[in-house]
């Protein structure tokens, strides 16, 4: 079994890209496990907890840690990430050299009302990984124009083309992650 992490990078209830990974998981395949990486309780980051980090932030480490890889959903605010994900992010790299990212194979997806998707964020992302030493899925590049029509009431992806895309970045995101090591193997 392998365990992959998912972030959303917003944290609004009505998130797209929460639709997004909710379809992800209806469709993981046998021997994948999706579980989501929650970092809503976050502080800001300063290094002033440094020295004596906040439980939160402990957790937040610890769940990157105990997953294999993570795919990271996220929308574009302004051409960038949102500050949240960004701030989710320098906790997890925190304090120097506790980089729980350091070496994690990543994926990378997002979804936007726009017709270009998340690339422009999409793009900064994977700068702010390599920084962090993690591993990143360069293909497929999945930058989504969402349309709700794609979904049904349960969150299960109901467009075949929205299927197709998805279905063809989970394989690739698996085989990314399998060839890491520490990741597991799927039975």
């Amino acid at each position: 079994m392998i365990r992959i992490g998912y972030i959303v990078g917003s944290l609004s209830s009505t998130s797209i890209n929460r639709q997004v990974a909710q379809g992800l998981t209806s469709i993981a395949p046998e021997g994948v496990e999706l579980v989501e990486l929650d970092y809503s309780t976050l502080p800001q980051y300063s290094a002033d907890h440094d020295a004596d980090y906040p439980q939160a932030a402990l957790a937040w480490k610890q769940s990157i840690e105990a997953v294999d890889g993570v795919i990271i959903l996220t929308p574009e605010y302004l051409r960038s990430i949102p500050g949240s994900l960004k701030n989710a992010l320098d906790w997890a790299s925190r304090p120097w050299g506790t980089n729980s990212f350091d070496g994690k194979p990543v994926a990378i997806a997002g979804a936007s009302v726009g017709s270009i998707g998340t690339a422009a964020a999409q793009q900064h992302l994977r700068s702010i990984l390599a920084h962090l030493n993690a591993p990143t899925l360069g293909q497929p590049e999945v930058f989504l124009k969402f349309s709700p029509e794609d979904f049904g009431p349960d969150g299960a992806i109901v467009g075949d083309a929205l299927r197709g895309i998805l279905d063809g970045f989970l394989k690739a995101a698996h085989a990314h992650i399998a060839q890491h090591p520490g990741a597991a193997t799927a039975a």
